[in-house]
């Protein structure tokens, strides 16, 4: 079985591991985000976005252009919060799990 075809198979509980992944990753930008200062502009943004994100994950398998919209978003508003980094660098990996947007 390729790593591809891997990836989709659900897990014991019947969820997507993309999903749970994808879920997994938000949650911890969320927690990171919420121990950050109020003090940067964009903050509204980022966790409007994150919260579409784990909204999108509670759903089931998300429509991938909304998936790499809301990154473009979030990444936009706290890619200059370098303590964040990491934690969004696990959001965009676990986006691109699901591939790249259908025409």
């Amino acid at each position: 079985m390729s790593q591809g075809t891997e990836r989709r198979c659900a897990t014991s509980t019947g969820q997507d591991p993309r999903v749970a992944e994808l879920s997994a990753a938000v949650a911890r930008l969320r927690r990171e985000l919420a121990g950050q200062p109020q003090g940067f502009a964009d903050r509204g943004i980022a966790e409007e976005e994150l919260a579409a994100l784990a909204a999108m994950a509670v759903e089931g398998v998300p429509e991938v252009r909304r998936l790499r919209r809301s990154l473009l978003l979030v990444a936009g508003a706290v890619g200059s919060v370098s303590r964040l980094a990491a934690a969004l660098y696990e959001v965009r990996a676990a986006v691109e799990l699901f591939g790249e947007p259908t025409r």
